[in-house]
């Protein structure tokens, strides 16, 4: 690895990237880490579980991001999420979209990938629609309405929108208190700590997430590009640091399987992610032998997940990212805007799902 050349960095970018999604896709798969279940139990049946499953990821992501910083190996204010464009209306409206979306689509971004790799094809309708509508909202027809009106209200915060850059108060200081009460509450539970796979889902997406901070943000970091002399990330659709995030990369993926033969296109650290959660989720299905096909119940369970999967690849690009990008890997940053979209995603999942059980009775 040099900095000499940074094309030699991409293979390491997008193979660490790769390895780390396949991780957390089986992980995933065993342990039925789901953020729309979470909200579903919590909903539906009173039950915490899933959401501290959730919430444990967050903290250790919280820790680990920290801790990268802390020592010197990556700088999250690098990242999309801490910028001081505050963009509020696009996280609230993003995010409750996001939420409506997954509750029709029977799971968010990173839970349709890992049903794909199971054998369901009602989540592989959801993800071809959720990529066409980020696509659209990226750079087409929706895109420009994103850009006309809801990133039009916005609000400049010269240090940034992350929590130490607004209040004055160290990093660690934050972490701390925001990891440690997150914590606190997730072992509260005599039932969550009964269960190792709640312990091993939410330890493992929050280190696979920090582990993408150190993969995009310091092995694919070049203080110089020999090309441009300027600070580069290699490999990132973003061109800045990035963890996972799995609505603009379906939109990528899709372009990039288009357009193969075009030279300029290249497979990034988001494309990889989405590949390997689909890889490890498959790997553990087969060695589990619980790998099945799966399609739709009829006309409007199918309408419900081709119109979740397109408010999914809308709302998540208007909020900067779903419930890992910008629920794991946002938060960890501590931005602003990443807690808020956490919130109004719980708002519209947990909404929709009180209109579907008011409709169904």
């Amino acid at each position: 690895m040099t900095e000499g050349n940074p094309a030699q960095l991409v293979p390491y970018v997008i193979g660490g990237a790769f390895l780390l999604a396949f991780i957390f896709g089986a992980v995933g798969n065993k342990t039925h880490f789901c953020t729309m279940g979470a909200v579903s139990d919590w909903v539906n049946m009173g039950d915490l579980s899933r959401m501290r499953m959730w919430l444990l990821a967050i903290a250790v992501a919280i820790l680990g991001a920290t801790a990268l910083q802390l020592a010197g190996f990556v700088d999250l204010s690098k990242s999309i999420y801490p910028g001081s464009n505050f963009t509020w209306l696009s996280y609230v409206v993003g995010g409750f979209l996001f939420g409506v979306g997954m509750t029709l689509g029977s799971g968010c971004g990173s839970k349709t990938l890992i049903r794909v790799g199971t054998g369901n094809l009602k989540s592989l309708i959801v993800y071809v629609f959720l990529g066409i509508a980020a696509y659209m909202t990226l750079r087409g027809v929706l895109g420009a309405f994103r850009v006309g009106v809801l990133e039009k209200v916005s609000v400049t915060l010269a240090a940034g929108q992350d929590l130490p850059s607004l209040t004055g108060v160290p990093r660690l200081v934050w972490a701390c208190l925001v990891a440690g009460a997150l914590l606190v509450f997730v072992y509260a539970s005599r039932q969550f700590r009964s269960s190792f796979d709640y312990t091993l889902g939410g330890l493992v997406t929050g280190l696979v997430v920090v582990g993408g901070w150190f993969v995009s943000g310091y092995v694919g970091h070049v203080a110089e590009d020999p090309q441009t002399l300027q600070e580069a990330f290699v490999a990132t659709n973003s061109g800045r640091m990035e963890s996972f995030s799995f609505v603009s990369p379906m939109a990528y993926t899709l372009d990039y399987l288009m357009l193969w033969t075009d030279k300029s296109k290249m497979i990034t650290y988001g494309i990889a992610s989405g590949l390997g959660v689909i890889a490890g989720s498959a790997a553990y299905a087969l060695a589990t032998r619980t790998f099945r096909w799966e399609g739709f119940r009829d006309a409007e369970d199918t309408a419900n997940h081709i119109v979740g999967g397109m408010l999914m690849g809308f709302g998540g690009i208007c909020a900067l990212g779903c419930t890992i990008g910008q629920g794991i890997s946002g938060f960890s940053t501590l931005a602003l805007g990443s807690i808020i979209t956490f919130v109004f995603i719980l708002i519209g999942s947990a909404l929709t799902m009180k209109y579907q059980y008011w409709r169904a009775g």
